[in-house]
């Protein structure tokens, strides 16, 4: 039985004393800054000690939601491999690929989905809310379909069209907003304050985190249960790089690994703020975060502040972008690996040709790019070819 604990004052909590944010320190939250009192589950991590067995893995020893509620949806086990072609260009000898753009929606969100409609068959409701720039959203409505729920989703009129036909196709009420992912977010919470329904936003719903966690034990299984040294990762609102830390701090406080691999925070120059926050120490809003990488584009990331954790505590570093780097790796990633992702997963291979003169990474150090999602979600964005 897991409990929950508040990543601020680290109160804990019963697991279903709390819904989603921690009561006391969310008391100071308002839409247009980062959440606070965002929850993480809590382990026995002593049980999984004794219980795991490398030979014969129990993953649902880690996971916040027993499997009988899971959803009929096959999500994970995606493809971890080496990808020299890509790395000597650039004078690495040890890069590695986890393409999560082959999750069946065509994106890493799929694990927060099916974590949260599992909650959502657990505590018996029906409607699901969320707020997306499209692939929280389409992850979102294509488990609700498969599980019989319904997923209630606002999106900004300008997510790409591909995104859009995927939540229309799997059934979604989609209420489109004139305003960006913030506003939808505000929304999205204002409508579940008025109606029934579980709210999926990413931080917000505590399962999010656990959910996208799923990524970084597969790359320790795929990796012959070792962490690898380094892993690249696209940040928009901070929750993808917190699951992955998550998941390798519950691999740590359980014995199975030694030391935390070094998270490197990647975002688009514009909708960078987690890296300034990082950088600076102090935390301010991106004032224009318009990018060609759409599912990276905020300016308010709800998880700023364990994003910010997830780098120091795991010795890493944060790097920006330009759009430009950004479809250029998009390019060269295609045609030397057959792998076409979006252009926000695309920026972690874009600081990796960025970082290939800096004395950050080592060239023989076990490098990790988290693909994130598929580039057939938004093909308008690749303008020449």
């Amino acid at each position: 039985m897991i409990k929950y604990k508040c990543t601020l004052c680290s109160k804990e909590y019963k697991r279903d004393e709390v819904k989603y944010l921690c009561p006391d320190c969310s008391k100071d939250y308002k839409p247009g800054i980062p959440l606070k009192g965002v929850l993480e589950a809590v382990f026995n991590y002593e049980f999984i000690k004794k219980k795991f067995d490398k030979s014969n893995p129990d993953w649902n020893l880690f996971s916040a939601v027993e499997p009988e509620y899971f959803p009929k949806y096959p999500v994970g086990n995606t493809p971890f491999f080496k990808i020299d072609n890509y790395g000597k260009e650039f004078g690495f000898d040890n890069i590695w690929i986890k393409n999560d753009g082959l999750n069946p929606s065509g994106s890493l969100k799929d694990r927060a989905s099916f974590l949260v409609v599992a909650e959502a068959n657990r505590i018996k409701e029906k409607n699901i809310v969320t707020a997306s720039t499209g692939n929280a959203a389409s992850a979102l409505a294509a488990v609700c379909a498969s599980d019989n729920k319904k997923a209630i989703i606002f999106v900004p009129e300008s997510a790409p069209k591909a995104k859009l036909v995927q939540m229309y196709l799997y059934g979604a009420e989609v209420i489109k907003v004139k305003g960006t992912y913030d506003d939808a977010f505000r929304l999205s919470l204002e409508y579940t304050d008025k109606n029934p329904g579980l709210n999926r936003n990413t931080a917000y719903h505590p399962l999010t985190i656990e959910g996208k966690k799923t990524v970084g034990l597969e790359i320790f299984a795929q990796n012959n249960f070792k962490a690898p040294d380094v892993i690249l990762i696209p940040v928009g609102d901070g929750v993808i790089i917190s699951g992955v830390f998550k998941a390798f701090y519950d691999l740590k406080m359980s014995g199975l690994i030694e030391k935390l691999p070094r998270l490197v925070c990647v975002q688009a120059e514009k909708s960078n703020a987690i890296h300034n926050f990082i950088q600076t120490g102090v935390y301010k809003n991106a004032d224009n975060p318009k990018t060609v990488a759409d599912s990276i584009s905020v300016s308010v990331p709800s998880n700023a502040y364990m994003a910010k954790r997830a780098v120091e505590e795991s010795k890493g570093f944060s790097i920006t972008v330009s759009d430009e780097e950004i479809l250029t790796a998009q390019k060269l990633l295609a045609s030397k690996t057959g792998i076409f992702s979006e252009p926000s997963s695309s920026a972690a291979a874009a600081a990796l040709e960025k970082l290939k003169s800096s004395e950050l990474l080592d060239k023989k150090e076990q490098i990790v790019l988290l693909i994130t999602g598929n580039g057939l979600k938004d093909i308008e964005s690749v303008k020449d070819f």
